[in-house]
């Protein structure tokens, strides 16, 4: 068993360890609006205009999918994960911000930067993270000085 996770996470490297789990994140948000449906989300009026909550919430599960099946990509393909994870906090921070301009939420602007910074920040930057570190050589003493 050990050695099983050992190759997986050999296999995942840092970022698609990364991408498996908010893949899976994605996925049990998703499902959970299709589980336990809200009848009026305070805020999400943009979305529930168009389709129904739990329509939406597909929107979550495709790209949770997406994004853990990109982990299991070589390095430097995995970036369709990172650009199908930023899509649904994405649109959930627009209908937010919606909110707040048009009055329907007041708060709306806490949840929609909340959204922009703990979730597509953090993508974001996750996405520059390189796969390997290669930590520089230590500087040689120049002769007859002290490091």
């Amino acid at each position: 068993m050990r050695q099983a996770a050992r190759r997986l996470r050999k296999r995942l490297g840092r970022r698609g360890r990364f991408l498996l789990l908010i893949g899976i994140g994605k996925i049990c948000w998703g499902i959970g609006f299709i589980v336990t449906p809200v009848q009026d989300p305070i805020g999400l009026h943009l979305l529930t205009d168009r389709c129904s909550l739990s329509a939406w919430a597909w929107l979550w599960i495709i790209a949770g999918a997406v994004t853990a099946g990109s982990a299991f990509l070589p390095i430097g393909r995995d970036r369709w994960g990172f650009f199908a994870a930023i899509i649904p906090p994405s649109v959930w921070a627009l209908a937010y911000l919606s909110a707040v301009l048009t009055g329907e939420y007041a708060r709306g602007g806490t949840v929609a930067l909340w959204y922009l910074t703990s979730h597509v920040g953090v993508i974001m930057w996750a996405s520059t993270v390189p796969e390997f570190s290669v930590p520089s050589p230590p500087r040689r003493a120049r002769k007859g000085k002290a490091p």
